[in-house]
């Protein structure tokens, strides 16, 4: 899956956009303490050992962190600055609750990892313990760089409070589902990704199939060619949303899982987004 091909006016742009991007979130200040620049003495030219890396001034700090904010790659919420993905938040109804399906960003992180163990701990998606384990461990949710991308959309039920356009204003909400979206590195497979859904016991399965779209949709923009995903064979209710989906199995790995002390085999399947088989 193609990664970013990300553009910036000037060096420290793209210093201060790798810092907030590696880490998640950061504040002003933050990153004014941790991107330096060179500063020269004097005004001879500079000879060896006479640069000093140094702070930017507030101004100085504002106004890239500013150009950022303007060309839409970062976005900021109660003073903290977040890599800001290129997709919206939508609003949908299930049979008696309305919920949002919108990108994750690094608060959701607890709670997105406390979902999936939830998850899987019930023998449904048997792959995302590995997700979990990985989001804690890392140091971002999402990584949208030259090298990475890893996107996760969320379903939450709002009970507060609205969510604006620049995603200013968040109510209290409850993480109810998220897809997740991992594309390779490796040339010979950066036309692929892997594709993880699920949502929480006490939505019935509700939302599941609006966040596997929205996961489909994301990386078909992102030029990825095939989407793939593996599932115990004894999800059966998986296994079904994805078929009905067009997704087909591609082999099957007899005994791979071990699920409630049984040998469970694995479903390996995928889907072409581009038509082709």
């Amino acid at each position: 899956m193609a990664t970013p091909q990300l553009e910036f006016d000037s060096d420290v742009e793209g210093r201060i956009y790798e810092y907030v991007e590696r880490r998640g979130s950061a504040a002003r200040e933050e990153v004014r303490d941790a991107v330096r620049v060179e500063r020269t003495h004097g005004a001879k030219p500079p000879r060896s050992g006479t640069e000093s890396a140094a702070r930017l001034s507030v101004p100085e700090c504002n106004e890239y962190i500013d150009g950022l904010l303007d060309d839409g790659l970062l976005t900021e919420r109660d003073g903290t600055l977040y890599v800001r993905p290129d997709a919206d938040a939508e609003t949908h109804d299930a049979t008696d609750f309305e919920y949002v399906v919108r990108p994750a960003d690094e608060d959701d992180r607890r709670a997105v990892a406390g979902l999936i163990r939830e998850v899987a701990g019930e023998g449904a998606i048997v792959v995302d313990e590995r997700v979990a384990d990985a989001i804690e461990r890392e140091g971002a949710l999402v990584r949208l760089n030259d090298r990475e991308s890893r996107m996760f959309f969320v379903a939450e039920i709002e009970d507060d409070g609205e969510r604006g356009e620049d995603d200013a204003e968040r109510g209290e909400a409850e993480i109810i589902g998220w897809v997740h979206v991992h594309g390779f590195e490796l040339p010979a497979r950066d036309h692929t990704a892997e594709l993880t859904v699920g949502v929480a016991p006490s939505t019935a399965s509700r939302g599941r199939g609006t966040l596997l779209e929205r996961g489909m949709a994301w990386a078909a923009e992102a030029d990825c060619i095939k989407v793939y995903q593996s599932l115990p064979a004894t999800n059966e209710e998986a296994l079904e949303l994805l078929e009905e989906h067009d997704w087909e199995r591609e082999a099957t790995r007899a005994d791979h899982y071990r699920v409630d002390g049984e040998l469970v085999d694995e479903v390996q399947l995928a889907t072409r987004l581009d038509g082709g088989r």
